[in-house]
């Protein structure tokens, strides 16, 4: 049985965040730079939630990228952060370490940029270190459209596996009966996924008759105001 047709588990991957830093965001024009931190940041709750090992790596911080963006960090506040002079990640021993540790093959990538991070580090892992990669396509960014497409072509010509971060979070779910993730994906959808997420909002209060979720003042109103 081909290894890509079995479906991402909190068992059987593991996830890495490359270079989610200001400076390389600036950029990005693949992606509203907003809605790529957004599911940034909904990818990193989805991998808390279902306790997948994590890794961070940022590179030139100091001198040319900046730190890694806060409402990331605050998901992962002990993880290490582990710093690098290569754009590959490959390249970096530390980083192999940590992938090495976590035990699993399946990596999911969330990186900037798509042409150049992403698409090194997913070659040499494939070839070198026998990984698989799921490129999480909506919580990356290229320079350009055209950039962060063929970079993609590339990969998955190569054997990388496109996927996008609430495809993602809902293939760890994958049964609502799963009462012990339920809240945290619930909340998640919530906060990071738009429409969907309001919908999961209307549906509560207006169809189910759960209170909202957050408190509010006094509603007042309506009082016409007299016509001349």
């Amino acid at each position: 049985m081909s290894k890509y047709l079995e479906v991402l588990t909190p068992k059987n991957c593991q996830l890495i965040f490359i270079d989610q830093q200001p400076q390389m965001a600036f950029g990005v024009q693949s992606i509203d730079r907003q809605v790529l931190k957004n599911n940034v940041v909904g990818l990193a709750k989805a991998a808390k939630a279902f306790n997948i090992p994590t890794t961070i790596t940022t590179v030139e911080t100091n001198s040319f990228s900046g730190h890694t963006y806060p409402e990331l960090l605050a998901v992962f506040p002990q993880n290490k952060i582990l710093e690098r002079s290569s754009m590959n990640s490959w390249d970096d021993q530390n980083v192999r370490d940590a992938l090495a540790a976590n035990g699993r093959k399946k990596v999911v990538v969330s990186g900037l940029w798509t042409e150049v991070c992403n698409t090194t580090f997913a070659l040499c892992a494939m070839l070198e270190g026998g990984y698989e990669i799921y490129m999480v396509a909506d919580a990356s960014g290229g320079t350009s459209s055209d950039a962060h497409k063929y970079a993609m072509d590339r990969m998955v010509q190569a054997g990388a596996v496109p996927v996008t971060w609430q495809q993602v979070l809902l293939e760890w779910q994958r049964d609502w009966a799963h009462r012990e993730t339920y809240d945290a994906v619930m909340a998640i959808v919530k906060e990071h996924s738009g429409a969907y997420g309001m919908g999961v909002d209307y549906a509560y209060t207006m169809v189910h008759d759960a209170p909202e979720r957050v408190a509010h003042g006094e509603t007042i109103g309506p009082n016409a105001a007299k016509v001349s």
